[in-house]
């Protein structure tokens, strides 16, 4: 381990932090520790002006921050900012070019690794491994047993080699062995990526309990929010830490950044006028005096520099017509990879309609991939029919094409064989969107990391006129940021999508309708993400409510769950029709506002080239038209913070009334 990471043994450690830091109290580590109650009042870790560079990549200048008892952070960033880089430092895995890591002696951390080792025969015994020792000496093999059982394993694999597991399931049990052992503190670096949307569920629960103190990292925003108490954003190669959600830190950010242009721009305004008297008056003996002093107060006053720009992956999908209603119908598909085995899917109907927003959801395993290659054409089914529409275009991302790339080839050159009437500009366009800007886009697909490849295969995606897209776990590669602006483009896009993803927060934000793959079957609901968990709910959980109840359930009983279920349907009905005028208002004003600031900025653009060549007319109307617009976009948003307070005070009330039932 570094000398720099140092194991404080029992010593009085005073930090003053620069920044948003405040003094800290002195700090006593105990020697001797069994437990996280032995550290309660002191810092559970402390970085101190940390600095990490690699080359000219500087990733970390002076960052400092602290966890203290039971916080459990979540630690955000710009993918390449160093998240996973401050874990291995915390672990000595790494080591940071200057600055102090302290964490107390005998202070347990885990951290989730990708590397596979296992040396027990089965995985409940690979799982036990790190099982604590109770105190009376009890058998508790039933806590292993619940977290791999909430991580997705069956009773019948408790008894398989580990070795035999898929990639996918092998993580799986590395993170239900860190679980299980209950260290100190939890690193946990995007657990959720090998996990199925019902296992994400069962792990928000647990993490929700948890009782030390754990720094997450994960690109799905309404996860993170769940399960954390604080949320720190490595920004500008330092530290900025908040107690709340990421989305009130990104405000807070955002409102700091606003102040400093505004007093750089003040401070640059005065600066200028204190230059210009110098200039003018330096050669006048009068104003001798008064031209130092403001010579001296210039070399007082430290020059703010400039924020530099954060580029953002930049999603707009590049919609095909359409003049006709279904894009595509699929009759009583049925599919098995072995014609005499079971089959994976059974009899699913189902017409794509042109704005269609479908989610395809499930665990692992079941299909959801498998149903998107059927429809891509990629896979016969087994039995029955699908028709596609003569004007279909199809957009498919896929994780598996990311293989189909050629190495030999360069970025432009692949994005631009989607279409190669295309011209030069357009493809760069494409690539700077993607954030291969410059001679970024020359470099050849074989020296690109997994998630580079990701992008470029979404920059294919753009690049081909579409009115279907199928979208397979999009998401795995990006950061909340580049999330955020792919959720947008897919509401924005003139045609149909159906993805397949985990994140309950996309599911949300997108799907409004479903294609379930649960229990062994498939099937279509109509309704949102919401109105399903409310109105039927995964068959796990349904089993795992009863299994809690069922020593004493009774008719009487559940003929009440009956009811209450009934009762929460019938509410879940009623929000929807009272909500989704409002929602689709909502949708329309933004969009609206969207569109009428665009139109501002072309105004605008066209006003500066009319005051260039001294067209009169044009900068009157012009000038007319951006008053109106700006007018507009006022009105448009006085509107849009009616619609919300309505839309929240309406999601409270039945929210409210769900919890009553």
């Amino acid at each position: 381990m570094s000398p720099l990471v140092r194991w404080v043994i029992g010593e009085l450690v005073i930090i003053i932090f620069i920044g948003h830091w405040p003094l800290l109290s002195p700090l006593h580590f105990s020697p001797v520790c069994v437990n996280i109650e032995r550290f309660t009042g002191a810092a559970m870790l402390i970085v101190n002006n940390l600095s990490k560079a690699y080359g000219t990549q500087t990733l970390f200048d002076g960052a400092s921050f602290t966890v203290g008892p039971g916080e459990r952070l979540g630690l955000v960033g710009r993918n390449g900012t160093g998240k996973t880089t401050l874990f291995r430092m915390i672990l000595g895995e790494e080591t940071p070019d200057s600055g102090e890591i302290h964490i107390p002696r005998g202070y347990t951390i885990r951290h989730l690794s990708q590397h596979i080792s296992f040396s027990e025969r089965s995985v409940l015994a690979e799982a036990c491994l790190n099982l604590p020792v109770s105190d009376d000496g009890r058998d508790e093999t039933y806590k292993a047993k619940t977290v791999l059982a909430g991580l997705g394993f069956t009773e019948d694999e408790f008894s398989t080699d580990p070795g035999k597991l898929s990639g996918g399931f092998q993580v799986r049990l590395n993170l239900a062995k860190i679980l299980i052992a209950r260290p100190m503190m939890l690193l946990l670096d995007e657990p959720t990526n090998y996990l199925d949307i019902v296992s994400i569920r069962w792990l928000t629960q647990f993490l929700k309990g948890w009782k030390g103190e754990m720094i997450l990292i994960t690109h799905d925003r309404d996860f993170m929010d769940s399960v954390t108490t604080h949320t720190m954003a490595i920004h500008r190669m330092r530290m900025r830490k908040i107690a709340g959600t990421t989305h009130k830190l990104y405000e807070q950010i955002i409102e700091e950044e606003e102040i400093y242009e505004q007093t750089r721009v003040n401070e640059e305004k005065k600066r200028k006028e204190i230059e210009l008297f110098i200039n003018r008056f330096r050669a006048q003996a009068t104003r001798a005096r008064s031209v130092q002093s403001r010579v001296r107060q210039l070399q007082k006053k430290e020059r703010m520099e400039k924020l530099t720009t954060l580029e953002n992956l930049e999603f707009s999908f590049n919609a095909a017509p359409f003049p006709g209603r279904w894009l595509l119908e699929a009759d009583n598909v049925s599919f098995s990879y072995d014609p005499s085995g079971p089959e994976l899917i059974k009899d699913l109907t189902i017409a794509v309609r042109k704005r269609d927003r479908i989610g395809i959801i499930g665990k692992n395993g079941k299909g959801k991939t498998t149903l998107l290659n059927i429809l891509a054409g990629e896979f016969t089914p087994r039995s029955g029919t699908i028709t596609y529409s003569q004007n279909l275009k199809l957009g498919y991302f896929g994780q598996m094409n990311i293989d189909r790339l050629d190495p030999e080839v360069t970025i432009e050159d692949e994005i631009w064989s989607v279409e190669p009437g295309r011209g030069k500009t357009a493809v760069r366009g494409i690539c700077g969107a993607m954030l291969f800007d410059g001679d970024k886009a020359l470099k050849k697909i074989g020296v690109l990391s997994g998630g580079e490849r990701s992008r470029v295969l979404l920059g294919k995606l753009l690049a081909a006129p579409a009115n279907l897209l199928l979208l397979d776990e999009p998401t795995n590669h990006l950061d909340m940021e580049s999330i955020d602006s792919l959720i947008e483009a897919i509401n924005e896009f003139d045609g149909a999508v159906m993805i397949v993803t985990h994140s309950e927060m996309i599911l949300d934000a997108v799907a409004e309708r479903l294609i379930v793959f649960d229990g062994n079957k498939v099937g279509i609901f109509d309704g949102s993400y919401e109105d399903f968990l409310s109105r039927v709910g995964w068959e796990d959980e349904a089993e795992g409510r009863a299994g809690e109840s069922e020593s004493v359930a009774t008719p009487a009983k559940s003929a009440i769950r009956r009811e209450s279920k009934r009762l929460k349907a019938d509410i879940v009905n009623e929000r929807s029709r009272a909500m989704t005028p409002v929602k689709t208002r909502i949708n329309d004003v933004e969009s609206a506002i969207t569109e009428t600031e665009r139109q501002l900025a072309r105004d605008n653009e066209a006003l500066i080239k009319a005051s260039q060549n001294g067209d009169g007319k044009a900068i009157i109307s012009l000038s007319m038209s951006i008053h109106e617009a700006r007018q507009r976009i006022d009105s448009l948003f006085d509107e849009l913070e009616i619609l919300t307070l309505e839309h929240d005070a309406l999601a409270r009330e039945f929210e409210q009334r769900l919890n009553e039932v």
